[in-house]
C-alpha cells in the first residue's frame, strides 16, 4: 500500500477471525489434529463432451451476444511457404546440377539447399503464453502518483495537502484573495468577504483543488477547499465587489472570490478558465472520435437554467471519461508483472542461415623490396621491384597445429611488372564471364559479375570459428622460377651498389620470365598475429614481420609450425637470413554491410556493386574444426576438393637422366581413354583464367626430392563416379637455355593418379602413390595402381615404390566421408530400386548411424531427419519404425549435449515436411511415430534411450503437431467436425502414448529429474496445442487421466509439475471458449440454491467449465498443503487472471464482468480455507471511549469456520453479485439502492450506529454522527469539499460478531475494529440480483444485530463511477475476513 511520498509504508490492519476468544493451546490443538487427516483422493469428475455440447446449445451460443467468447475462430492456423532468401544474388546450386545427381544422398542434399519454409502459422500464437508475452505488453507505470488515505490523515495533518500535487508539471499558483461568505443567510455583502490565502494544487489523478489558509503557510491543514472537478466554469462578477469573480458549481451553488486588481483578477479568471477548458477539449476530441455523442455546444459553460442540467451531464461523463483513463488496471501494480521474468519465455526460432566466426578483412596494400629499378625499357616509367612477386596468404593455428584457411592469392606487381611474363597480353579469358566448359560455365554466365572484378583481388574475407592469440597470418612469398633460392635471395639481403644489382637481377629476371613464366619457385615468407585474445579481438596494430628467407629443406607446414611456434621468441628468430623488402598488409573487422563481397565458390552476395576490376572482396574458405559444437548445418551449395602435393621422393629412380627441377602438374579427368581432355574445374591464380585445366606446384632448383606447400583448389562436378580423378604428372624443368639444342623446357618424368571414389566415398587425408613412367591407355583398370590390367603394361618408376605423397581435403555440402551415413543412405536408395532389399539389412545400417560423427551429423542435420522421417513411414515393419525413432533419439540427444538445440527447433518450424497426403498411403509421421513412442517407453526396452526421449519430448511431440497440421490442410479434413479429421487408430495411438508418459512422469521422477520435468512440460504443450485440432472433449479426458495420478500429499516436485502442466495447458490462446462462460442452469432462478449450479465448485461447474473447474479444484487441494505448495498454486491462478485483465481480446468491461463469472467458486474455496491464510493482525484503532492497544495475534489464532456450513454461509447471492460484477442472466427483481452526490466524486457510506473512527475533528464527528440515523440500507454520506481519496485502501468498522449459533449478540465489551480493505477488484457495475424471501433488509438498522451493514468509507471502482455501487454486505453471510482474503488472494498480496 502506498502512503503519502517520502513516507513509509504501513502495515495493515488485519481482520481477525469471528471465532474470537479462543484460546492459543486450543488453537494450536485443532490445527495438530487437522493435520493428521489422512489425505483423500479428491472425486473423479468427467469433463463435458465439447464437441457434442457445442452442436446441442448451437442455438444458445449463436444468440448470444459475446459468441466470441464461446467459439474457436474458423482461420485458427494455416501453413505457409516462404522462400528460401540467401544470402547470395542467386541460388548457390548449379542449373544442372539435379540432373546430373543420381546418388540418393547428393539428390536430397539438393533439395535441402533449394527447398522454401514450411511454417505453420497460429493467428492467436500471441496469445498461447503467460501475459509477459501478450502482442500488448503490461506497461510499467514510469511513476505513480502519491495517494493520500484517510485512515492517514490524522498522523499527517501537518503536511501540506499539495504535497500530493502535481506529477506532471501541472498548473500551480497561489496568492491573496477575498473570499465570500457563501454560507450567509444574507444576501452578500463587502463586510462577508474575507481575506485567505489561496494556493492552487494539482492531485495526482491530474484534478485541482483551490486550497485557502489564514496565512501564507501552506504546510498546515487548510481552512477550507474547493473542488475545481466540480466547477463548471469561472465568470466576472462586479455586481457585489469590484474585481470580483465567481466559480459556478455543478450543484448549482457558487464560490465568489475578488483580487486587490483587475490585472490580478484576469489572471486568476484565466488560470482557472485554462484548467477547466483543457478538460473540455480532451473531452471534445474524444467525442469527435465517437467517445462521447453529446452536442458539441454542450461542452460549453452556459449559466441559463435551461442548458444547464445538459452541461451538468457533459461534465461528469467528462470526469468519469478522464478519471478511468487515468487509472491503471489493478494487476499493474502487482509484483510480478512489473519484474522482467524471462523464464517462461520461448526460445526465438530463426531460420537456418550460413554463419561465420570472426570475420576478418585482409587488405594487401603493397610488397616492396629495397632492390629497386625501372623495368621499362626507355626508364622512363615508375620504379618498381625489378622482378614479379606473388603473395599467397594463409591462416596458421599454431596451438592446435592445424592450417584453418584456403590460400589467398594475391599480385600486388606493377602492370610494367606483369608484363614481364609470357601470356600476359592474353586478355580475353581473363574475366569472370569467360568462355569455357567447366562445371561452372553456366552459373558464371548468370551471375552478372563484371568483367574483371576477380582478375587481380586484393582483398580477402577470412572467418576464424575459434579464435585466439595463438593464430597468424602467414605471407609466402614467390617469384618466377629462376635458380636457387640462396642464390636468387642474395642480391635482395645486400644494401649497397643496389643500382648495379637492380640492372643485373632485372637482366636475369626478364629472361627467366619469357621462358620459364608459368613456373614458380619459394622465395620468403613472413607472418604477423591476429588476435589479441580469445575473445576475437583483431591485432591491428601488429605488422607484418621482417621478410624471411624460405629455407628449401622447411616448406612443409609442420616446418612451419615450428618457425611459429618460436615466433615470439626474438634470440631464435634473429638467427634467421632476412631480406631488405617490406609487406604492407592490414586486417580490420568486416562492417555487417560490406558491399562488393563474392563467395569461395565465386557466387556474389546481395550487395554485390562491382565498382571496378579488382574491387570485388573475396571470401577465403575457412577449414572448420572437425567437432560438433563449432560445427553448422549446411545451407548452400558447395563441393570444393583442396588437394596438397607433399613430397615425391626420386633420388632412386633410374627410368629418367634427368629429373631435378621437377614441377608437378596437377589435373582433374572424368575419363582414362586416350583423348580424354582435363576438365576446366581448377581455380586459376590472379591474371589467370578464373577456371583452367592445369595447375602447377612450385618448383625447386636441382631437388631430386622436392617438398611442395601448394594448395589446388578444384570445383567438383555434382555428380562423381569411378572414373573421376586426379593426374599428376611430374616434369623436369631446365631453367637455363641451351642454344645448341633444341630448348626444351619441360620433360615428362612419371605420372601419377588418384581416383577420388573408393566405396562410394570422397578420398580424404595423407595418400602415398606410386609413379608410372609411362601412361597406358585404361590406366585406372590397374588394381592400387600397380597390378597389371587388360592392355599395355604399366612401367613404374623405382619398382612401383610409393614415390609421391599427397593429401586431399574435402569442403562439400553434397558428399560425405562418414562411411556409417554413406551406407545407410546408399541402402535407402537400393530399397527404393529394388524390392528384394531386406529391410533386416536397413534397420543394421539404422543401428549403424549411432556411430555417425558428431560433426557429419550436424552438417547434414535437415538431410538426416528428413530421410528418417521418409523410412518412418514407408517402413512395413514396426523395428524399422522403432529404431528410426532411436536413431533421432541419438541426434536430438546429441546436439542437446552439444548446446546446439536451436538447430533442432529451426529445424522443426521451417524445414521438416512429412510426404505429400496420398489417399492411397494410410501411414503418417504423426501416427507412426506416436507408436514407435510407445513402443520405446514400455518399460522392457533400453531404459536409456527412454530417459532421453523424455528429456527431449519437445522435438517430437513438435513434430507430431506438424505432421497432424500438414494432414489435415493437405487431406481437406479441417473442414470437417473435429470428430471426423482424425482415424481412430489415431485417437488410440496418442491415448497409449500419453498412458505410456503417466507413470514416467508421476512415479519415476526421481530416477531422472530433469527428464521428467521436460516430459510433463512438452506433454503440457503438446496437449495444449492438440485443443486447436483434435476432438477437444478428448483432450479434456487425456487431461482428466493424467491429473488423476497426482494425489493428495504427494511431494514438491509433483506439485510443481502439476501445477506446471496446468499453466501451459490453461495458457491456451483460447481458453476462454474452451471454458464455454455461459449459463448451463434450467430456467429461471427462483432460489439461492439455484445459483450454485453455475456459480459454486460443484461437480456440474467443474463438468461444464472444465478446465477453470479443474484448475480450481486443485488449488482448493493446494491450499490444504505446506507453504510452499500453496505458493504454487496460486502463483498460478493470479498468473492466469493477470492475463486474462490484459488480453486486449477481452478489454470490454462486459467482457472481463463474463469472464469473472468462470471465478466465483474461488469465493467459497477461499472461505473453506481462511484459517490457512497467513494472517497477522496489527493493533486495532480505539473509540476515544475504549482507547487500547491489543497483543498480535498468532498465525494459529485464525481458525475455520465449519466446512459443511460453507456454500449455505458463504455463497449468498449478495456476495455473488460483489464478486461477479455481471447480471445474472436470470435475475428477475433489481435491487439497486437510490445514490445521492454531494459531488461527482461522492462516496459510498453504509451507516452504523458505533463510531470507531479516531477521534478527530468535530466537524467530521457529527457528519458521521448524522449520517448514522439514515435508515437507508445505501446512501451517500455528504461531505461537501473534503479532499481527495483514493480507492486503492478504504477504511472499514467492524463490529464484534455474534459467536453463539443461534445469533445472539454478546455484550459489546471491546472496541471495535478498523481495518483498511482493498474494494479495488471490483471493477464492473454490480446488477440486481434475485431477492431473498427469508431476508429482512431493514432490520435492525443502525444496532449490532446480525444484519448489521459493515460501514464502508469511500467504496469506489477502479474503473467505473461510484454510483453503480449500491449493495451492503452483512455479518450474516460473510466475514471481512473472506472478502479481505479474496481481494488480496486475487493479487497473491497474502503470504500463502
Amino acid at each position: 500500500m502506498q502512503g503519502r511520498a517520502g513516507k513509509a509504508p504501513k502495515r495493515e490492519m488485519v481482520i481477525e477471525s469471528p471465532q474470537q476468544y479462543k484460546s492459543l493451546a486450543e488453537i494450536e490443538e485443532e490445527v495438530e489434529v487437522g493435520s493428521q487427516v489422512a489425505a483423500v483422493k479428491p472425486k473423479i469428475i468427467e469433463p463435458l463432451d465439447y464437441e457434442t455440447v457445442l452442436l446441442q446449445r448451437k442455438t444458445q451460443i449463436i444468440s448470444d451476444v459475446m459468441r466470441d467468447m464461446l467459439q474457436f475462430p474458423m482461420d485458427d492456423f494455416q501453413i505457409s511457404t516462404l522462400r528460401r532468401q540467401g544470402r547470395t544474388l542467386f541460388s548457390t546450386v548449379p542449373e544442372t546440377a539435379e540432373k546430373e545427381a543420381h546418388s540418393l544422398f547428393v539428390q536430397e542434399c539438393i533439395k535441402t539447399y533449394k527447398s522454401d519454409w514450411h511454417v505453420v502459422n497460429y493467428k492467436y500464437e500471441e496469445y498461447s503464453g503467460d501475459f509477459r508475452q501478450l502482442p500488448n505488453k503490461v506497461l510499467r507505470p514510469e511513476k505513480l502518483a502519491a495517494h493520500l488515505f484517510e485512515v492517514d490523515e490524522d498522523v499527517e495533518k501537518d503536511e501540506d495537502t499539495a504535497s500530493i500535487g502535481s506529477q506532471k508539471g501541472g498548473v500551480s499558483k497561489h496568492g491573496w484573495l477575498y473570499k465570500g461568505n457563501m454560507n450567509s443567510a444574507i444576501s452578500v455583502t463587502m463586510r462577508s468577504f474575507k481575506r485567505r490565502y489561496f494556493h492552487l494544487a494539482q492531485l495526482g489523478d491530474g484534478s485541482y483543488n483551490l486550497n485557502f489558509y489564514k496565512d501564507e503557510n501552506t504546510s498546515k491543514e487548510p481552512k477550507g477547499t474547493i473542488f475545481l472537478d466540480s466547477c463548471m466554469g469561472v465568470v466576472q462578477n462586479s455586481k457585489v465587489r469590484r474585481f470580483a469573480f465567481e466559480l459556478k458549481m455543478q450543484d448549482k451553488s457558487t464560490f465568489l472570490l475578488a483580487a486587490d486588481s483587475e490585472a490580478e483578477m484576469e489572471e486568476w479568471i484565466g488560470t482557472l478558465n485554462k484548467i477547466l477548458h483543457s478538460s473540455f477539449e480532451q473531452a471534445m476530441q474524444e467525442k469527435r472520435n465517437g467517445d462521447l455523442h453529446d452536442d458539441e455546444e454542450h461542452g460549453k459553460t452556459d449559466l441559463s437554467s435551461g442548458s444547464f442540467q445538459d452541461s451538468f451531464q457533459t461534465a461528469r461523463d467528462i470526469e468519469s471519461k478522464m478519471r478511468s483513463e487515468a487509472r491503471l488496471k489493478l494487476f499493474t501494480l502487482d509484483p510480478d508483472t512489473q519484474k522482467l521474468d524471462l523464464s517462461g519465455i520461448e526460445p526465438d526460432v530463426r531460420q537456418f542461415e550460413e554463419k561465420f566466426g570472426k570475420r576478418v578483412l585482409v587488405s594487401c596494400q603493397d610488397l616492396s623490396f629495397n632492390l629497386q629499378g625501372c623495368v621499362a625499357e626507355n626508364e622512363e616509367g615508375p620504379t618498381t621491384n625489378v622482378e614479379p612477386f606473388y603473395v599467397v596468404l594463409s591462416l596458421f593455428d599454431v596451438q592446435n597445429s592445424r592450417k584453418i584457411s584456403a590460400d589467398f592469392h594475391v599480385d600486388l606487381n606493377h602492370p610494367l611488372v606483369r608484363q614481364m611474363t609470357s601470356g600476359s597480353g592474353n586478355k580475353q579469358d581473363l574475366h569472370i564471364n569467360g568462355a569455357g566448359d567447366g562445371p561452372l560455365a553456366g552459373r558464371r554466365q548468370a551471375s552478372g559479375l563484371p568483367a574483371g572484378a576477380l582478375q587481380y583481388p586484393r582483398q580477402g574475407v577470412f572467418s576464424v570459428t575459434c579464435p585466439h592469440p595463438e593464430i597468424f597470418l602467414v605471407a609466402r612469398m614467390e617469384k618466377v622460377l629462376q635458380g636457387g633460392i640462396t642464390h636468387c635471395t642474395e642480391p635482395y639481403m645486400k644494401s649497397s651498389d643496389s643500382a648495379k644489382m637492380a640492372q643485373k637481377v632485372l637482366k636475369n629476371a626478364k629472361t627467366a620470365c619469357s621462358r620459364l613464366g608459368q613456373y614458380r619457385m619459394p622465395f620468403a615468407w613472413a607472418a604477423r598475429p591476429v588476435f589479441r585474445d580469445a575473445s576475437g579481438t583483431l591485432d591491428k596494430s601488429s605488422r607484418f614481420s621482417a621478410l624471411y628467407r624460405q629455407d628449401s629443406s622447411k616448406l612443409s607446414d609442420e616446418d612451419m609450425f615450428k618457425l611459429l611456434a618460436d615466433f615470439r621468441k626474438p634470440e631464435k628468430m634473429a638467427k634467421l637470413p632476412v631480406l631488405l623488402g617490406n609487406l604492407d598488409v592490414t586486417i580490420d573487422s568486416v562492417a555487417p554491410d560490406v558491399t562488393n563481397s563474392v563467395t569461395s565458390s565465386y557466387v556474389p552476395v546481395r550487395t554485390f556493386e562491382g565498382n571496378g576490376p579488382g574491387s570485388a572482396l573475396l571470401e577465403v574458405e575457412e577449414f572448420v574444426p572437425c567437432i560438433a559444437k563449432c560445427s553448422q548445418p549446411f545451407t548452400i551449395y558447395k563441393n570444393h576438393l583442396y588437394v596438397y602435393p607433399k613430397h615425391l621422393k626420386y633420388d632412386g629412380q633410374k627410368s629418367f637422366a634427368k629429373a631435378r627441377n621437377i614441377a608437378v602438374c596437377i589435373e582433374f579427368k572424368d575419363s582414362d581413354e586416350d583423348e580424354a581432355q582435363p576438365v576446366k574445374c581448377i581455380y586459376g591464380h590472379p591474371g589467370a583464367p578464373l577456371f583452367t585445366k592445369q595447375a602447377y606446384a612450385t618448383v625447386l632448383h636441382h631437388q631430386q626430392n622436392p617438398e611442395f606447400y601448394d594448395e589446388i583448389k578444384i570445383e567438383l562436378p555434382t555428380q562423381l563416379h569411378e572414373k573421376h580423378h586426379l593426374l599428376f604428372t611430374f616434369y623436369h624443368v631446365s631453367c637455363e637455355s641451351n642454344s645448341k639444342k633444341k630448348d626444351l623446357v619441360e620433360a615428362p618424368v612419371g605420372s601419377a593418379w588418384l581416383p577420388l571414389l573408393r566405396d562410394g566415398r570422397v578420398i580424404m587425408n595423407e595418400q602415398l602413390l606410386p609413379v608410372a613412367a609411362n601412361l597406358p591407355i585404361g590406366y585406372l583398370g590397374s588394381q592400387d595402381g600397380i597390378n597389371k590390367h587388360s592392355g599395355s603394361e604399366i612401367k613404374w618408376v623405382d619398382g612401383g615404390k610409393p614415390l609421391f605423397k599427397v593429401s586431399t581435403h574435402l569442403v562439400s555440402t553434397v558428399y560425405t566421408q562418414d562411411q556409417h551415413l554413406h551406407n545407410f543412405f546408399y541402402h535407402c536408395q537400393i530399397m527404393e530400386m529394388s524390392e528384394q532389399a531386406s529391410e533386416g539389412e536397413l534397420v543394421k545400417y539404422l543401428k549403424s548411424l549411432h556411430a555417425m560423427e558428431g560433426h557429419v551429423m550436424v552438417n547434414f542435420l535437415p538431410t538426416i531427419l528428413n530421410q528418417l522421417f521418409c523410412v518412418l513411414t514407408r517402413a512395413t515393419h514396426e523395428d524399422v519404425a522403432v529404431n528410426v525413432t532411436r536413431v533421432m533419439v541419438h541426434v536430438v540427444a546429441q546436439c542437446h549435449e552439444e548446446g546446439l538445440e536451436h538447430y533442432l527447433r529451426s529445424y522443426i518450424k521451417y524445414v521438416f515436411k512429412p510426404d505429400p497426403y496420398s489417399s492411397t498411403d494410410v501411414k503418417t509421421v504423426h501416427e507412426e511415430l506416436a507408436k514407435a513412442m510407445t513402443a520405446i517407453l514400455k518399460p522392457s526396452t533400453d531404459f536409456l534411450t527412454s530417459n532421453k526421449l523424455l528429456k527431449y519430448s519437445w522435438y517430437f511431440f513438435e513434430a507430431l503437431v506438424k505432421s497432424m497440421v500438414h494432414y489435415l490442410i493437405e487431406s481437406g479434413k479441417v473442414k470437417l467436425s473435429r470428430n471426423q479429421r482424425f482415424s481412430a487408430s489415431f485417437y488410440h495411438a496418442a491415448e497409449t502414448l500419453v498412458n505410456m508418459l503417466m507413470p514416467h512422469i508421476t512415479q519415476k521422477y526421481k530416477d531422472n529429474l530433469d527428464a521428467a520435468r521436460n516430459a510433463n512440460h512438452s506433454l503440457a504443450v503438446f496437449i495444449k496445442r492438440c485443443f486447436t485440432f483434435m476432438d477437444r472433449g478428448f483432450i479434456f479426458k487425456q487431461i482428466n487421466n493424467y491429473m488423476n495420478c497426482f494425489m493428495p500429499g504427494d511431494s514438491k516436485t509433483l506439485y510443481e509439475f502439476k501445477f506446471e502442466f496446468l499453466r501451459v495447458v490453461c495458457n491456451h490462446e483460447h481458453y476462454v471458449p474452451l471454458n464455454l462462460p455461459m449459463p448451463f442452469g434450467k430456467g429461471r432462478i427462483q432460489r439461492f440454491q439455484d445459483l450454485q449450479l453455475d456459480y459454486s465448485l460443484t461437480d456440474d461447474f467443474c463438468q461444464n467449465h472444465f478446465l477453470v473447474g479443474l484448475l480450481l479444484r486443485e488449488v482448493g487441494g493446494a491450499l490444504q498443503e505446506f507453504r510452499e505448495i500453496r505458493q504454487i498454486a496460486i502463483q498460478v491462478l493470479k498468473g492466469l487472471m493477470i492475463k486474462h485483465t490484459f488480453d486486449d481480446r477481452y478489454a470490454a468491461k462486459s467482457q472481463q464482468a463474463r469472464l469473472a463469472t468462470l471465478y466465483l467458486p474461488l469465493f467459497g474455496l477461499l472461505q473453506e480455507n481462511v484459517y490457512r491464510l497467513d494472517l497477522k493482525e496489527s493493533a486495532p484503532f480505539s473509540n476515544h471511549n475504549n482507547a487500547r492497544e491489543d497483543s498480535l495475534v498468532p498465525n494459529s489464532m485464525v481458525t475455520s469456520q465449519k466446512p459443511g456450513s460453507c456454500i449455505e454461509n458463504a455463497l449468498h447471492k449478495d456476495v455473488f453479485g460483489v464478486i461477479s460484477g455481471t447480471a445474472s442472466p436470470h435475475s428477475s427483481t433489481p435491487n439497486v439502492s437510490s445514490v445521492q452526490h454531494a459531488d461527482s466524486r461522492g462516496s459510498l457510506v453504509s451507516t452504523d450506529s458505533g463510531n470507531s473512527l479516531l477521534d478527530k475533528s468535530s466537524d467530521k464527528t457529527n457528519s458521521l454522527e448524522k449520517s448514522t440515523h439514515t435508515p437507508s440500507l445505501c446512501s451517500v454520506t455528504t461531505q461537501p469539499h473534503q479532499r481527495e481519496r483514493f480507492p486503492r485502501r478504504h477504511s472499514v468498522n467492524v463490529p464484534p460478531l455474534p459467536l453463539d449459533p443461534g445469533g445472539r449478540v454478546p455484550p459489546l465489551n471491546r472496541a471495535t475494529k478498523r481495518v483498511t480493505m482493498d474494494f479495488s477488484l471490483l471493477s464492473v457495475p454490480l446488477p440486481g440480483l434475485p431477492q431473498d424471501s427469508d431476508s429482512d433488509h431493514g432490520k435492525h438498522v443502525g444496532s449490532h444485530g446480525e444484519n448489521t451493514p459493515i460501514q464502508v468509507f469511500c467504496l469506489t471502482s477502479v474503473t467505473s463511477p461510484p454510483e453503480t455501487f449500491g449493495y451492503n454486505l452483512y455479518s450474516k453471510f460473510v466475514t471481512i475476513n473472506q472478502i479481505w482474503c479474496f481481494c488480496y488472494f486475487l493479487r497473491g498480496m497474502i503470504p500463502i
